[in-house]
């Protein structure tokens, strides 16, 4: 029987009221309602607070380089497809650094799952402006204010054609573990995009400052609707919306790849003698 327990690990060294905290919380819940054993899931990551979370939990975990999460989940779904993949990463991490992974994995639908703590500032290295930082907004390295736009990750996932795209507050544990679920179970790319708010180095986007912001999506709508989840994913400001933005069906990279018919590459039948016969084809 799957338990809270069996995923507990290390002590976290996260700032007491970091947002982090339940994130990690609704994480465990989640995989504990899918009857996942850790044995059974893979959590990737790259640096960075959130990045950290592998830690303090138990699975199958890779932590990896700066922003590149998502290259090693790919990996390892091509390896073995019929496992879970899981990666939690930061808002510096994967739209910073990882960008371009992050738009590459989009466009092949691999069947990854994507939770970014977006604490709109890198919390890890002391408080510089992320790419989801609101412009204009001061910080240490920034005492001008952030001249660059402000990143809009659900836009750019919407644009992309990307299979699910999601918000959660951090602070609405039930919400987030229920997106988390649903995340898991779509057949395809998932991109939930976590606000959490940084007790240390972000005073703008604090717990009250989302409380009087963040709504739910009302029931009735249609999480299939494309130019309606662009709205969507517009909105922020005075009204934040959480929930699914968007979702469809198409094949994902896995079903595409003719190798992987067969079954998981880590069960096929595996000849060394070949290497050196498909070697020799590059001399």
């Amino acid at each position: 029987m799957v338990t809270l327990e069996k995923y507990k690990g290390q002590n976290p060294a996260w700032c007491p009221g970091c947002g982090n905290f339940a994130i990690l919380k609704a994480f465990k819940e989640a995989m504990v309602d899918l009857r996942l054993e850790p044995h059974q899931i893979t959590l990737v990551s790259g640096i960075g607070q959130a990045a950290k979370l592998p830690h303090y939990t138990r699975c199958n975990t890779f932590n990896g380089l700066h922003g590149r999460a998502l290259p090693v989940a790919t990996g390892i779904r091509l390896a073995n497809h019929a496992m879970p993949v899981i990666v939690t990463t930061g808002d510096g991490d994967c739209y910073g650094e990882g960008g371009n992974h992050l738009m590459a994995a989009i466009r092949r639908n691999i069947n990854v799952k994507l939770f970014v703590h977006d604490n709109q500032i890198y919390g890890l290295t002391k408080g510089q402006p992320s790419p989801t930082t609101g412009t204009g907004t001061k910080a240490k390295n920034t005492p001008f204010g952030v001249i660059s736009e402000q990143f809009n990750p659900m836009a750019l996932a919407v644009a992309l054609n990307c299979g699910f795209v999601a918000r959660a507050f951090a602070a609405d544990t039930a919400h987030l573990s229920g997106l988390m679920k649903e995340a898991v179970n779509h057949n395809g790319f998932a991109l939930i995009d976590i606000l959490q708010p940084c007790v240390t180095f972000n005073k703008v986007n604090t717990y009250d400052w989302y409380q009087k912001r963040v709504y739910h999506i009302e029931p009735e709508y249609n999480p299939e609707d494309r130019i309606a989840a662009f709205t969507r994913s517009l909105e922020w400001g005075d009204r934040i919306p959480i929930g699914l933005l968007y979702r469809n069906n198409r094949p994902t990279f896995e079903e595409q790849v003719p190798m992987l018919a067969a079954g998981p590459l880590v069960h096929q039948d595996f000849d060394p003698s070949r290497i050196e016969e498909t070697l020799r084809e590059f001399y």
